[in-house]
């Protein structure tokens, strides 16, 4: 698995603009939460080989701006963890808890 760090506001505008050309996808992800870990465990154990899209991690804990960031501009409800799948500058997908699978992600890339 291949993460690009989300860790500023100012990359939420890139993401956008990327998501015209391909899927953005965001993990936000909690590392003092035991269900995040195993959710991300579960992301890099399916791998995302082969999928066009660009995968972005959040530490929230250490970056709590840019996960309410995230929430704010894509316009959806903070959840821990959770993923968003973004495409055309819009959020086509938002899962959260063990309900985040990568089957799941690719039918909405």
């Amino acid at each position: 698995m291949e993460w690009k760090t989300l860790s500023t506001e100012d990359q939420l505008t890139d993401i956008e603009q990327a998501s015209f050309r391909k899927p953005q996808v965001i993990f936000k992800h909690s590392t003092r939460c035991s269900i995040s870990s195993m959710a991300l465990s579960r992301l890099e154990r399916s791998g995302s080989e082969g999928m066009h899209a660009d995968f972005y991690y959040l530490d929230l804990l250490a970056h709590r701006n840019v996960s309410n960031a995230v929430a704010d501009y894509f316009k959806v409800q903070h959840q821990s963890p959770q993923i968003i799948v973004v495409k055309e500058g819009k959020p086509v997908y938002n899962e959260s808890h063990l309900a985040i699978a990568m089957d799941s992600i690719s039918d909405h890339l």
